[in-house]
C-alpha cells in the first residue's frame, strides 16, 4: 500500500512516500530552497570563455549562469556518439546573443547554474525533446516488442523534428500517450511563442517545473496510491488541483490530520531520523557508511559484526549481497544523486561480483529516477551515477 504524507510547518514542508508502513522517499523542502532546475528562461549571453568552450549566460536569477558548446550544439544520441565537438564556441554564438535555455543544475553558494539549450519537458508517459529526433525507450522497459511498438506509436505520432524519451509508465499505454504527446507540444509551443515576444523583456523565466509533489503524482500515476495525508489547507488544495486535471487520480481520498498526528503514524519520525544516519546497519550484523563530499558521494561496505559460519567467500558475499539492496533502498530515500562510488569488500571470484553487479540494477529498477551503472573500476570500485529527483541547494 502506497500513501503520500506531507506535513508543513510554517515554511517547511516534509513529504514521505510510505509504502506499507515503511517510508522508500523523503523531501525536505524550504520555501527558500532552489527550486529552478527544469525552469527554462529566454537569456542573453554576457561572456564568451573561449579556453572552457563555454559561456556564461544572464537568465534574471543573480549569478550568471554556465553553458558548454556541447549543451548549445544540436543534441547527439550519446548511446552511438561520444565523440567532442570541433567547433569553435565563438562561431557558435556571440555575445548579446539572446538563448532559450533550461536550468540542468541548480547555482548554489560558489557556481551559477548550469544550463543547456536541449529542453526537456516531462509528461506521464513521455519526456519530450524539441529540436531533435532521437527517440529513446526506458531501460526498465525490457520486453523487445513492446519496445518497438512504444518507440513506433511515439515516432507517429510526434511532430517532425522533435524526439522524446519514453518512460517506464508508457508500458501498455496507447491513447493516453498519445494525449499525452498533443498536451506537451501544445505546452512546448506557447513556451515558444513566449520567447519570441519581442514587447517582452529579455531576460525572463518563461516555464517553471513542476514541485516535487507534481512529480510525485505524475511519476506514481497508476502505481496504486491509496491515499495522501496531509495536514495544511494549502497542500490540500494543490491536491485537489492536481485530481482535477487528471483522471487517475479522481478518486483519490485525501485525508487530513493535525500537524502533531501525521507523523506518528508507522513511526515516521523515528524513520526519518535515521536517514541523517551515516552508518546503516545490515540484518546480518554488517554495515554501510555514506560520504557526501563536493565531488562524489562514497558508500563502503564493512562486515562488523557478522563473521559468518561458512567459507570467507559465502560470507563476504553474503555482506555485499544486503549492502546492496540496502544501498539501493538509501539512494531512493536519501535522493542521493550524482557519481557514486561504493567500496564492496573485496571479491575473489568474477562470478560474485557479477551477481553483485546484477542485483544493483534489479534493485534500482525500484526508483524512479534514471541510475548508470558503470561496472567494477581497476580498482574494484563499484561506479554509477543516479539523478536527482528533487533539486537541492548543495
Amino acid at each position: 500500500m502506497l500513501e503520500l504524507m506531507i506535513k508543513r510547518v510554517e515554511k517547511q514542508r516534509q513529504i514521505a512516500l510510505v509504502e506499507d508502513g515503511k517510508i522508500i522517499e523523503y523531501y525536505d523542502e524550504g520555501e527558500d530552497d532552489y527550486k529552478n532546475e527544469g525552469n527554462i528562461y529566454i537569456g542573453v549571453v554576457k561572456d564568451i570563455v573561449k579556453g572552457m568552450q563555454a559561456a556564461f549566460v544572464d537568465i534574471g536569477i543573480g549569478k550568471n549562469s554556465l553553458i558548454h558548446l556541447k549543451d548549445i550544439l544540436e543534441k547527439r544520441d550519446e548511446k552511438k556518439e561520444q565523440t567532442k565537438p570541433s567547433q569553435d564556441i565563438n562561431d557558435v554564438i556571440k555575445l548579446g546573443q539572446k538563448l532559450l535555455v533550461q536550468i540542468k543544475k541548480d547555482s548554489n553558494e560558489k557556481k551559477g547554474a548550469r544550463i543547456s539549450t536541449h529542453i526537456n519537458l516531462p509528461g506521464k508517459y513521455i519526456v519530450f525533446m524539441p529540436n531533435t529526433d532521437i527517440i529513446t525507450i526506458s531501460q526498465k522497459i525490457e520486453n523487445k516488442k513492446e519496445q518497438e511498438r512504444l518507440i513506433k506509436l511515439v515516432s507517429e505520432n510526434i511532430s517532425k523534428g522533435n524526439g522524446a524519451v519514453i518512460r517506464t509508465s508508457a508500458e501498455g499505454k496507447e491513447k493516453e500517450i498519445i494525449e499525452d504527446i498533443k498536451h506537451i507540444e501544445a505546452k512546448w509551443e506557447k513556451i515558444l511563442k513566449a520567447s519570441q515576444d519581442k514587447n517582452q523583456e529579455v531576460p525572463r523565466q518563461l516555464y517553471s517545473s513542476e514541485n516535487i509533489v507534481e512529480k510525485m503524482l505524475m511519476d506514481l500515476a497508476g502505481k496504486g496510491i491509496s491515499q495522501v495525508i496531509v495536514n495544511d489547507s494549502s497542500d490540500y488544495n494543490e491536491i485537489n488541483k492536481i485530481k482535477s486535471e487528471n483522471q487517475e487520480y479522481k478518486d483519490l481520498p485525501i485525508a487530513v490530520k493535525s500537524e502533531e498526528s501525521i507523523f506518528h503514524m508507522y513511526d515516521l519520525e523515528q524513520q526519518i531520523e535515521k536517514i541523517y544516519n551515516r552508518k546503516i546497519w545490515l540484518k546480518c550484523g554488517g554495515f554501510i557508511t555514506i560520504d557526501k563530499t563536493e565531488a562524489l558521494t562514497a558508500i563502503d561496505v564493512n562486515t562488523g559484526k557478522y563473521t559468518g559460519n561458512k567459507t570467507m567467500e559465502d560470507t563476504v558475499f553474503k555482506v555485499n549481497r544486503e549492502a546492496t539492496i540496502e544501498i539501493a533502498k538509501q539512494l531512493r530515500l536519501r535522493d542521493i544523486g550524482g557519481i557514486i562510488i561504493i567500496d564492496y569488500i573485496d571479491m575473489q571470484e568474477e562470478e560474485d561480483k557479477k551477481a553483485i553487479e546484477e542485483l544493483l540494477k534489479e534493485e534500482l529498477k525500484k526508483d524512479r529516477s534514471k541510475t548508470q551503472i558503470e561496472g567494477f573500476t581497476k580498482l574494484d570500485l563499484m561506479e554509477m551515477t543516479r539523478k536527482h529527483i528533487c533539486s537541492h541547494k548543495d
